[in-house]
């Protein structure tokens, strides 16, 4: 059976890579005596899927990644089970059998919700607070987006789906996928170019509250096309 599963990272997990991430959980797996699903051929491995990686230096509490098991506990007894041997900073949320003929996680994400909140003595505050909203309503949000091979200009206004002041921080949806990704550091690197600021990388920290797929033209989050399980599945 397949399950798709809701979890954090916090604390200094953060400067913790995507790589590494996917061998903790590995281990974790071993470490509750989980019964998880291994590929066939010379070279087995467990059957896990992570949703769109995060960031170094990035927090979240809407990670997901899909494991396949031979069978499984109920929900309930399969998150007591995996937050037993995890360390500070990761939490499993969610446990829920999802149909095998779901894609996995990472091919379905369409889109993430983010926090970004200031950190002190780099930046005025009320500047982004107080231009969230012209900034995100300009014609074109104009931006030099760099990958290992190139660099382009791009527009990245039709990527962000909703920008808006929350508090002392800026929350924001972005499309988010293996098709199309905007980070949100490159939304704050273009709101420092729209307020006329040098963009800093340490002035903010970045927070990931949900991951969605799109389903029937909705935003739905991750865990939406699953169910918990409310009792013991059996090897078939």
């Amino acid at each position: 059976m397949k399950a798709r599963i809701k979890w954090t990272k916090t604390g200094v997990l953060k400067f913790i890579g995507h790589l590494d991430v996917q061998r903790y959980f590995h281990k974790a797996m071993m470490r509750a005596q989980l019964p998880v699903s291994f590929s066939k051929g010379m070279s087995p491995h467990q059957i896990m899927s992570f949703a769109a990686p995060l960031g170094i230096g990035m927090t979240s509490e809407g990670e997901y990644v899909d494991i396949t098991f031979d069978w499984c506990y109920s929900s309930e007894e399969m998150l007591s089970r995996m937050n037993a041997v995890m360390n500070e900073g990761i939490e499993v949320l969610e446990f829920k059998q999802i149909d095998e003929k779901e894609k996995n996680c990472m091919a379905v994400t369409a889109a993430a919700d983010y926090l970004v909140t200031f950190r002190q003595g780099y930046y005025y505050t009320d500047a982004f607070l107080k231009r969230t909203e012209p900034f995100y309503f300009q014609e074109q949000i104009p931006i030099v987006k760099k990958t290992k091979r190139s660099e382009k200009k791009v527009d990245i206004g039709p990527m962000i789906l909703d920008i808006h002041e929350e508090g002392e921080a800026i929350f924001m949806k972005l499309v988010t996928g293996s098709a199309e990704n905007l980070k949100p550091q490159l939304v704050m690197e273009a709101f420092c170019n729209y307020l006329g600021y040098d963009y800093n990388p340490h002035g903010f920290q970045y927070h990931r509250l949900e991951t969605y797929l799109k389903k029937d033209g909705e935003l739905l989050p991750l865990g939406a096309v699953g169910h918990d399980v409310t009792k013991e599945i059996k090897n078939k």
